[in-house]
């Protein structure tokens, strides 16, 4: 009977290196990408997505038709994080930047790339800092990332002061802010917490009033430009109200 085959490897990084410069190669590529608010021409291989991910398989499951194929628009991506995911998909590996590294976790969630997620959870953990954890936090309560949303409220609560006045802090939603006005670890006293909330729900409101005020424009110029606004000028959102009336406990 004869012997079952031996499976010979061949050295990895050659191979790895030939495919990651196939990414963003117009050279035989046979999809476009238009990515991000940039709008930045990504070049892409279709057979190599599909196996790789089951996302764009979906997504480019049709054969395309003769001639020249429509770009796939996706602008919610950033381009960066666009070519980082490219480059995973490409060669399993990736290189993360603190700048970008929240970008790439969000659209690895999004694409269900549970490998990728890791390795961004793994980078994100190691560069956690005052900037950064409370976008962090953010991704994670969006995203139903609760070890995530776990490290970053012991985080917050370990530097406390530090975090609530950063712009970050300013920018959480209130699902995110919620957690942190309950927990009793926080290292800052009640009063300094209750003019962060008040500071929060401010910047809130005149974002929100701003959009407002953005959208009546856009309707009194060319309504075409764009969707209606259906929340009515100065209206704010409820969760923003429960904070300009405090104290809290």
């Amino acid at each position: 009977m004869e012997n079952p085959g031996l499976v010979a490897h061949g050295e990895a990084a050659p191979f790895s290196t030939a495919l990651r410069s196939l990414v963003n190669n117009r050279l035989y590529s046979d999809v476009r990408f238009v990515v991000g608010q940039e709008r930045q021409e990504v070049f892409a291989h279709r057979c190599l997505l599909a196996c790789r991910c089951n996302f764009f398989q979906r997504l480019l499951g049709q054969e395309p038709g003769p001639g020249v194929p429509s770009p796939v628009v996706l602008s919610t991506v950033p381009a960066e994080a666009f070519l980082a995911v490219l480059e995973f998909l490409y060669t399993n590996s990736v290189k993360l930047y603190r700048h970008s590294v929240l970008e790439v976790l969000t659209a690895a969630v999004e694409y269900g790339l549970e490998e990728l997620r890791k390795l961004c959870l793994e980078f994100v953990a190691k560069v956690l800092d005052v900037e950064l954890v409370c976008e962090a936090l953010q991704v994670a309560v969006t995203f139903g990332l609760g070890p995530l949303q776990e490290r970053c409220i012991a985080f917050i609560e370990a530097h406390s002061q530090e975090v609530l006045r950063t712009r970050g802090f300013l920018e959480l939603s209130a699902p995110a802010l919620l957690p942190l006005l309950r927990s009793d670890k926080l290292c800052v006293d009640e009063a300094e917490l209750v003019l962060a909330a008040r500071s929060w729900a401010r910047v809130g409101a005149v974002e929100q009033i701003v959009e407002a005020w953005k959208c009546h424009a856009l309707r009194r110029g060319n309504a075409a430009r764009g969707a209606p606004c259906r929340r009515r000028r100065g209206t704010l959102p409820r969760e923003h109200h429960r904070f300009l009336d405090l104290p809290f406990k």
